[in-house]
């Protein structure tokens, strides 16, 4: 069974730091791509960040550049989405999702059952 298992999620205050982690089991993590994703409450998912399968690129939406790290280790099958400096904004259920691809494209293959990160004082 292909499976993708999100942990690290919690309450953090501002200014603070998290690293999540995505775990794959049932497949090569590495004939795979992996995008992360978040869901804010009364909010559309989006984009957060992207790992492509060989490791040499990576992207990131314009809210966490410069604050968010995606990495991967394919002899652990897990991805990380390390989360520096983290603001009120960032409170939102985080996701991560695989797509048997080089590139990060859509649409993704499965995602994950998520996450909750909760940013607030």
């Amino acid at each position: 069974q292909l499976q993708l298992v999100e942990s690290g999620g919690g309450l953090v205050q501002p200014g603070g730091s998290l690293r999540l982690s995505c775990a794959a089991s049932g497949f090569t993590l590495d004939a795979y791509s992996i995008a992360w994703f978040r869901q804010a409450p009364g909010k559309e998912r989006e984009g957060v960040s992207c790992i492509i399968r060989s490791g040499d690129s990576t992207w990131y939406a314009d809210s966490v550049k410069g604050r968010f790290t995606i990495s991967r280790d394919n002899a652990r099958s897990t991805v990380y989405l390390q989360m520096n400096s983290l603001k009120p904004e960032d409170t939102a259920v985080y996701y991560c999702a695989a797509v048997h691809q080089p590139m990060c494209v859509i649409p993704y293959d499965f995602m994950g059952q998520g996450t909750e990160v909760t940013v607030s004082s």
